[in-house]
């Protein structure tokens, strides 16, 4: 439980700073206090120092404000951090309401797609990454049904919708691939070391897409038109961080979005159905149109 207190400090002490631009340090402890959590200056600043050290994020002191604020562009990935924080503090919060009430889990409904499958693997397979080590595994191919083995310099662990995927290196094709971790087995972690490319960066090539389809291609102007109702949702969840709103009114929510096109987008604007309209580009219209097209023709 411990551990789970330290993470709820950082995540109370991020989320001071970020409402309040520049609170000094004592609206850091008072905010702590008010949400239950009394602790000494020194466990504070001892905080702050993980935060910053740690996990990379770059809090600092403004003096002529007098309070602290967060360095974005000096931190190593805000988004993903917050993510994190996000995970374990919901963890956090979940287990301490199991530990006050022995039937909670009966108010309590989860996804049971699989998604955490083999989620023992993330510990080596981040080693192996941060070591830069060599990784052998056989990965399971869903259209055929059976079993590949692969060798891959691993240079990236992602999540997307719940489920966890390792991105690497493989030699053999040169390229760089994506595999399902719930469809990994017989993971060896290699004491092969491997040079990491420097001109390889999928976690920048990440944040241009939407999904886990790697694509080695630019990114384009997508503009999509919602319903009002369905650009709540759109605003409350969005499609992805590079999203940018155009309209916003009583009849349509329009956005803008700059992505590198790949299936995992076209398969979003398909599951909105009619509350979605594809204004540009061209060939994305085409594309929708035969998907839905093809659709009509199974029935």
């Amino acid at each position: 439980m411990a551990h789970h207190t330290t993470i709820r400090r950082y995540v109370l002490i991020i989320e001071k700073i970020e409402q309040n631009r520049f609170p000094p340090f004592e609206q850091l402890r008072n905010y702590l206090f008010d949400q239950g959590i009394d602790v000494s200056k020194r466990t504070i600043e001892r905080d702050l120092e993980q935060i910053r050290y740690v996990f990379g994020l770059n809090i600092k002191y403004d003096r002529s404000r007098e309070g602290y604020y967060i360095d974005k562009e000096q931190s190593s990935d805000f988004e993903a951090f917050m993510r994190f924080l996000e995970i374990v503090n919901t963890a956090q919060l979940l287990t301490e309401s199991l530990a006050e009430s022995g039937d909670a889990l009966n108010y309590i409904s989860f996804d049971k797609g699989g998604g955490l499958q083999n989620v023992e693997l993330l510990k080596p397979l981040l080693r192996a990454a941060t070591e830069h080590r060599t990784i052998s595994f056989e990965h399971l191919n869903f259209q055929t049904g059976k079993l590949k083995a692969f060798t891959l310099e691993p240079y990236l662990l992602k999540e997307y919708q719940n489920r966890w995927y390792v991105v690497g290196w493989f030699q053999k094709r040169k390229a760089m691939l994506t595999f399902g971790v719930d469809r990994i087995r017989e993971l060896k972690v290699n004491t092969e070391i491997f040079t990491p490319n420097e001109e390889l960066n999928p976690k920048y090539q990440f944040e241009q897409i939407n999904g886990v389809k790697y694509v080695e291609e630019k990114t384009q102007k997508k503009i999509l038109s919602f319903t009002p109702f369905q650009g709540n949702y759109v605003k409350s969840l969005p499609i992805h961080t590079r999203q940018k709103t155009i309209i916003d009114d009583d009849n349509e929510f329009r956005i803008e979005l700059w992505l590198i096109p790949n299936y995992e987008l076209t398969q979003y604007i398909l599951m909105h159905n009619n509350n979605v309209r594809v204004i540009e580009p061209e060939w994305l219209i085409t594309e929708v149109k035969e998907r839905l097209k093809n659709t009509l023709n199974q029935y």
